[in-house]
C-alpha cells in the first residue's frame, strides 16, 4: 500500500473499479479536524509546537478521514461487482477476517476476527468481496453488534441467499485501557438469517469456525 501526503489506497467502492481505489483527502476536513486536534493538545496540557508534536494534528486528521473512509464506500456494490450464477447449495465460508474499527462511544479502537457464512440461491460472489464488505461497515464509528448486523444485511439483501451466518469476536480498548480494565476480555456477537436458524445449520457453522486445519 502506498501512502503520500494527499492519497491512500483504499479497497473499491464501485463496481467498475479495480482492485484498489485512491482515497483523496479532503483538505477542508483535513484543517478542520487538524485545528481541533491542536486545542485538544492544549488541553491536555501538552505544547503543540514542540518537534515531536508539531505535525501531530494533521497526522491525526489523515488518520481519522482513513479509518472512517467506510461512509464513502457502497458495500452492495462491493458485492455486485462480482457477482456469478452458480447452482452451487451448500456453505460458503471465509472465517478470521481481521476486523479493525472505532468504537463509538469512546472512539477507542476495537479489533478481532470476523467469520461469515452463506448458502448460494443461484448467485455466489468474488470470496475477496466479502472481507471488503466488512472493511466498509468497520471503518466508521461503530458499536460491534450494528456492524454484525449490517454485514449479515448486505450479503442478505444483495446476494439473497439461503442463509447468511455472521459471528465477530473482537477486543475493545475502551475496555482494556480504562473503565473495568479487563484485559481478557472478548465481546462475541452473532446474527442469523434463513438457513442458519435452524440448529443443524447453525451448529455446523460453529464447528466450522471452531476447528483449526492441521
Amino acid at each position: 500500500m502506498t501512502i503520500d501526503m494527499e492519497h491512500e489506497e483504499i479497497a473499491e467502492s464501485k463496481p467498475h473499479a479495480g482492485d484498489k481505489q485512491v482515497l483523496e483527502y479532503d483538505p477542508q476536513i483535513l484543517d478542520k479536524l487538524a485545528t481541533h486536534y491542536e486545542h485538544i493538545l492544549e488541553a491536555v496540557g501538552e505544547d503543540k509546537q514542540r518537534e515531536g508534536l508539531e505535525k501531530t494534528p494533521m497526522r491525526v486528521a489523515k488518520s481519522l478521514q482513513f479509518l472512517t473512509q467506510g461512509y464513502k464506500i457502497d458495500p452492495k456494490a462491493i458485492l455486485k461487482s462480482a457477482m456469478f450464477k452458480e447452482d452451487h447449495k451448500h456453505m460458503v465460508l471465509i472465517k478470521d477476517i481481521e476486523v479493525y474499527s472505532m468504537c463509538e462511544h469512546h472512539m477507542l479502537p476495537f479489533f478481532g476476527k470476523a467469520h461469515i457464512a452463506y448458502i448460494p440461491n443461484g448467485h455466489i460472489v468474488g470470496l475477496s468481496k466479502i472481507p471488503r464488505v466488512v472493511d466498509a461497515f468497520a471503518r466508521r464509528l461503530q458499536v460491534q453488534e450494528r456492524l454484525t448486523d449490517q454485514i449479515k444485511d448486505c450479503i442478505q439483501e444483495t446476494l439473497n441467499p439461503l442463509g447468511v451466518a455472521v459471528v465477530i469476536e473482537a477486543k475493545h480498548l475502551c475496555m482494556l485501557m480504562r473503565g473495568i480494565q479487563k484485559q481478557n476480555s472478548v465481546a462475541s456477537t452473532s446474527s442469523f438469517t434463513g438457513a442458519f436458524l435452524k440448529d443443524s445449520t447453525r451448529s455446523e457453522f460453529i464447528n466450522l469456525i471452531s476447528s483449526r486445519l492441521s
